[in-house]
């Protein structure tokens, strides 16, 4: 079944003898198939033609290429492109027609030339970047090795070392690096790139200029031990970081059999592993991942209208505690002038001091320059009152968690912001509708809810009400993608999508414990599964009073389906409050390392018998397989309920916010993505078993239910959407 062209390859000779092949595919000028097959035929007409001496690739539009474009893989998956053979392009291609050929080429380099992009450009003979081009190898990042011959050429481009941190860490270098690291041969301001590469690409020709085959070159190689042990290194980092992840050692195995055997036989293997790397669970788990985050800003009814986002020149943020200050450097840094408002001057001299000592962490690690540090801190004023709030176009705000306190700044806001401004509140839990009671202003009232630390976490949960109007959340979503957040939108309720989703993990873990689980195998088990840290260390992470208001939250607004445990509170009275009082379900140095504390057993044996609840024998030796089990079930059974609720619009959604809200591991694909690589009926099945044995905190939604029953998919659209949106 052929499958619509996409992009293409067009090629122009100059009467200087060179030919300019450009690769077209917008937005980033992805290798598709129809790319690589235009770039090919055009190739083999230039080295026939008596007219051309040398060929210069490049990209339209100010972009190089972007690298591979892997919705091919998913063609390949469903059948309507037939897979090529292994080597095709990365062999036949690339090596043996672009770098062996007589004529040589140079890569003029403008914007991003990442992955195979990358790959593509390191196979020409010279490279020539516009100033702060991107060159990268993010391949592992999507659960995909370079399969362009990138296991070979970067290596001896920029060696071993660096390459290996480059591929590993999927980081990129601008080009400005890339030059002084050998990757690029020379950086020339964007009006004369092409020029400059057609000269370049002569030079070669007429052997004024060295002609290099990157996969050839052995110079910056080291010798063969130390490259060994160079590589045992990083295959023990990465079984150390990684260790749930396969690929990446995939990929070193190309890497390592080009320096043992040379680049030929590395090409090979490299060709071999890619295909198999391609069907691997966790690759398609992180593909799903890369066009699930791309889908978020595609919201029906709202982003599909035709509307403009308006200019956000000000903003002005209520509250300047860990969240507000968190929110003002994320403002900051992408160049939003911010007002940051409290009560006293003293709370207002802490919240500048949170963002300055924010920024200069930046300046620490050598990411941000003094003079960078001056200029972004100056977006920054303080004020006391709301005089200064009249010509604000959004205002966030971020007091704490007490719906009256909240009320009384929604009513003060209405009286001195313009009516265009945005009314945004960052609460984590609170009804939005309850927030805007007291105003007239409802259509703009809309939840913008940052994760901690908010300059940090990657995800803003975008909340709308019923009445918050389509251009408010467009005009959200554009501030998200210029403060480089992964925006989601979401429905009106309890904890919105990510903290109602998780509420269940922490209060699974407790139930858990006062049954006879130890607590610490529980962290280790979810932590093995590839969550950031088990729940209690994140109990203790986020602090006692905040574990405490938010499970209130729950147990107020879902009675019928929450487990109330006394362990925290028994804790609280001796002044146990986690990791800031050094004590939680942990003891931490001053080096906040945390360590088991034996002394939890006496508050899990007080807090049973306060409960009145029993030890279960069967509860006490749970597996590790059992244990996730009972952790994420009930998590997977309360994202059910909010899909099927039309809180999101698209289960992918919920996939993205459990991903970068609450660090679920990607490669596992979110949570909805990963409980149908479990099946429905067997999640069903043991929601319902624990239901009957436990009680209704474990009972399967109606959602759940009816698919469990059929054993369909999870994440399927609802067949009447009912959305909250």
């Amino acid at each position: 079944m052929a499958s619509r062209t996409k992009g293409k390859a067009t090629m122009e000779v100059g009467g200087d003898g060179v030919a300019v092949i450009t690769l077209i595919n917008p937005p980033v000028n992805s290798l598709s198939f129809d790319v690589l097959e235009n770039l090919k035929s055009n190739y083999e007409e230039a080295l026939t033609r008596n007219d051309v001496q040398a060929i210069v690739i490049t990209g339209a539009k100010g972009r190089f290429s972007g690298g591979f474009d892997i919705s091919g893989f998913g063609e390949i998956q469903k059948g309507t492109r037939k897979a090529p053979k292994p080597g095709y392009i990365s062999i036949d291609i690339i090596t043996d027609l672009l770098e062996a050929a007589r004529k040589p080429s140079v890569a003029a380099i403008d914007g991003l030339a990442l992955g195979g992009g990358l790959e593509l450009a390191m196979a020409c003979h010279a490279r020539i970047s516009a100033p702060g081009a991107q060159l990268g190898l993010p391949e592992l990042q999507l659960g995909v090795i370079p399969g362009f011959g990138g296991t070979q050429r970067l290596p001896r481009l920029v060696g071993l070392t660096k390459a290996l941190e480059m591929i590993l860490t999927s980081k990129p270098v601008k080009a400005e690096e890339g030059h002084s690291l050998g990757l690029v041969d020379a950086v020339v301001p964007p009006a004369e790139l092409l020029n400059a590469a057609r000269r370049w690409a002569l030079d070669i020709a007429e052997r004024r200029k060295p002609w290099v085959s990157s996969v050839l070159k052995t110079d910056k190689l080291p010798p063969l031990g130390e490259a060994r042990e160079i590589l045992k290194f990083a295959k023990d980092q990465t079984r150390k970081q990684a260790p749930n992840l396969k690929h990446p050692l995939m990929c070193l195995e190309a890497v390592e059999m080009g320096i043992v055997s040379g680049s030929r036989a590395g090409l090979e293997l490299e060709a071999q592993i890619s295909p198999q790397v391609v069907k691997l669970d966790t690759t398609k788990s992180l593909i799903h991942v890369f066009f699930s985050q791309r889908g978020t800003t595609k919201v029906p009814g709202v982003t599909d209208r035709g509307l403009v986002p308006r200019k956000i020149k000000k903003v002005a943020i209520i509250g300047g505690g860990l969240m507000g200050s968190g929110i003002a450097t994320a403002l900051i840094l992408s160049n939003y002038p911010v007002i940051l408002k409290e009560v006293n001057e003293k709370f207002l001299e802490a919240g500048i001091g949170r963002v300055k000592a924010n920024l200069q962490s930046r300046v620490k690690k050598g990411r941000m320059s003094k003079e960078k540090f001056e200029q972004t801190m100056s977006l920054l004023k303080g004020s006391l009152d709301y005089e200064s709030f009249r010509d604000v176009d959004m205002v966030i705000e971020a007091v704490i968690e007490k719906i009256s306190l909240k009320q009384q700044i929604f009513a003060d806001l209405e009286k001195y912001c313009p009516q265009h401004c945005i009314l945004a509140s960052n609460t984590s839990t609170i009804d939005l509708n309850r927030i805007g009671e007291r105003t007239k202003s409802q259509d703009r009232i809309i939840g913008a809810h940052f994760f901690s630390p908010a300059h940090v976490m990657p995800l803003l949960e975008i909340v709308r009400t019923n009445h918050t109007s389509a251009q408010v959340i467009v005009d959200l979503l554009d501030v998200g993608k210029k403060i480089k957040k992964t925006p989601v939108v979401v429905g009106n309720c309890t904890g919105f999508a990510v903290n109602r989703m998780f509420f269940p993990y922490t209060q699974a873990a407790m139930f858990l414990v006062e049954r006879g689980t130890d607590p610490y195998l529980i962290d280790k088990a979810v932590s093995k599964f590839g969550m950031p840290m088990g729940p209690f260390r994140l109990c203790d992470l986020v602090g006692f009073g905040v574990a405490i208001a938010t499970a209130t939250q729950f147990i107020e607004n879902f009675p019928e389906r929450t487990n109330k445990s006394m362990i925290i509170p028994l804790m609280q009275e001796d002044k146990r409050a986690g990791e800031a009082t050094r004590k939680g379900f942990y003891l931490y140095d001053e080096k906040r390392k945390a360590k088991p504390d034996p002394e939890i057993k006496k508050y899990i044996e007080k807090a049973r018998s306060v409960s009145g609840v029993n030890l279960d024998p069967k509860l006490e030796k749970l597996s590790e397989k059992e244990i996730i089990e009972m952790t994420f079930f009930p998590v997977v059974n309360e994202a059910c309920r909010v899909f099927a609720e039309g809180i999101a619009v698209k289960a992918a959604d919920l996939d993205i916010a459990g991903i970068f809200g609450m660090g679920f591991p990607p490669y596992r694909g979110g949570i909805m993505f990963w409980a149908d690589s479990i099946g429905s009926k067997y999640i069903y099945s043991k929601l319902d078993e624990w239901s009957k044995a436990y009680g209704g905190f474990f009972k399967p939604c109606d959602f759940l239910a009816e698919r469990g029953s059929k054993g369909a998919p999870l994440s399927a659209p609802l067949e009447q959407a009912r959305s909250r949106l």
